[in-house]
């Protein structure tokens, strides 16, 4: 099943091997430069956080799956699976800089590596990521 974005969900926590979308993260960060594609995905995170929090939480990402066209297609199941992949710190919730670093470990045209990438986009964006 691929969903409106291109992603192929064949399981609860699908295998990497198994996504089939379009990678634009990569032009994005030519277009806009390090410290303007951690904004957008800073204003990516605002969007789906919960507001009294700070954080995504399972319901704050459920209420607004359908910002990603998903809301067809993800279970719940799928949507926690979305949450384990980037809490670093086990609280079952994502922060800014774990949906960031999420989101840049899964971009393939990257190629991050989740070391000198890392922080050299940290670095360049550090009025975004507190």
């Amino acid at each position: 099943m691929t969903t409106a974005n291109g992603i192929h969900m064949a399981a609860p926590c699908p295998d990497p091997n198994f996504l089939d979308f379009e990678d634009y993260f990569p032009s994005m960060m030519v277009r806009l430069g390090a410290e303007g594609f951690i904004g957008e995905l800073c204003s990516g995170f605002q969007l789906l956080m919960d507001g009294e929090k700070g954080l995504i939480t399972f319901n704050s990402l459920k209420r607004n799956i359908h910002v990603l066209g998903l809301e067809d297609v993800l279970r719940d199941d799928e949507i926690v699976c979305m949450l384990m992949e980037g809490d670093l710190d086990g609280d079952g919730m994502l922060n800014q800089m774990e949906f960031c670093l999420l989101m840049l470990k899964l971009s393939p045209g990257l190629a991050f590596d989740g070391t000198a990438s890392c922080s050299s986009m940290a670095q360049a964006a550090g009025n975004h990521l507190a």
